[in-house]
């Protein structure tokens, strides 16, 4: 039962991270201005992965996308290949864990299979939620570096400086969603060590011996292959008197030994 229930909220929990990673991917407040010390308070900018907004104190909002790829910065197209990778390895990993719960019977599936699987979901939700806090990591280094250059020009008294945005929303989104798709996972690949059958986890084998048991007893040495036959001896005066001959000759009884 434990691992059945520890399966089902690793399998809870990663769903919820995956549709977070999904929904910090499509906002549109990655960063927004910082109003600190600004002046201009009648337009608000924001910007996502794929556009960028602009509202005006009067409610109108206006979004515009961003028409290039090579144009933008290297590490903005990394972020994006992040987080588009542990989305597709989210989506798999929930697609494996829904045929891998132990509470769903397909066919005759075994229980070890069933264990492959959870372990395989497991590995694509770590995965999956590295590749969203690494991304959302790296968007969040950026923003702080361009910050402080912004408030160094300002302080420097260069004038026509740029905005200086801050963090959005969509970033702790990410973050709370790249930890729980990592948390599910962890959880998956613990109920995997349970779904493995008992007999499969220590294999043992037992020799039996074969045959009758053979008594060894002291004596010279004879060459043989240990297989002949043993020879039946039948019991009586005239045989043994025959085998303690002193010529070494062989002799044979006569018929009045066996009276």
């Amino acid at each position: 039962m434990s691992t059945t229930i520890c399966q089902v909220m690793g399998f809870i929990v990663s769903s919820l991270g995956v549709a977070g990673c999904i929904v910090s991917t499509a906002m549109d407040m990655w960063s927004t201005q910082d109003l600190y010390d600004n002046p201009v308070t009648a337009v608000f900018q924001y910007q996502g992965l794929w556009r960028s907004c602009v509202r005006q104190s009067s409610g109108f909002t206006e979004c515009r996308p961003y028409f290039t790829i090579l144009g933008l910065p290297a590490m903005f197209q990394a972020v994006r290949a992040l987080m588009i990778v542990g989305i597709v390895l989210g989506i798999l990993g929930l697609l494996v864990c829904i045929f891998a719960l132990k509470c769903i019977r397909i066919g005759n599936m075994e229980d070890s299979a069933k264990a492959n699987m959870t372990l395989t979901s497991g590995i694509m939700f770590i995965v999956a939620g590295l590749c969203a806090i690494t991304g959302v990591s790296v968007f969040a280094n950026m923003l702080v570096t361009n910050f402080w250059m912004s408030t160094a020009n300002m302080y420097q008294g260069i004038q026509n400086v740029q905005n200086r945005y801050t963090f959005g929303s969509a970033l702790f989104v990410g973050w709370v969603a790249g930890g729980l798709a990592l948390i599910g996972g962890i959880m998956m690949c613990l109920a995997c060590r349970g779904l493995i059958p008992e007999e499969s986890r220590y294999k043992a084998v037992s020799y039996n011996a074969s045959g009758r048991n053979i008594s060894y007893r002291t004596g010279p040495y004879k060459v043989g292959s240990g297989y002949e036959p043993e020879t039946k001896t039948r019991k009586g005066a005239g045989y043994e008197e025959a085998a303690r001959s002193e010529d070494g000759r062989r002799s044979y009884p006569s018929k009045h030994d066996y009276v």
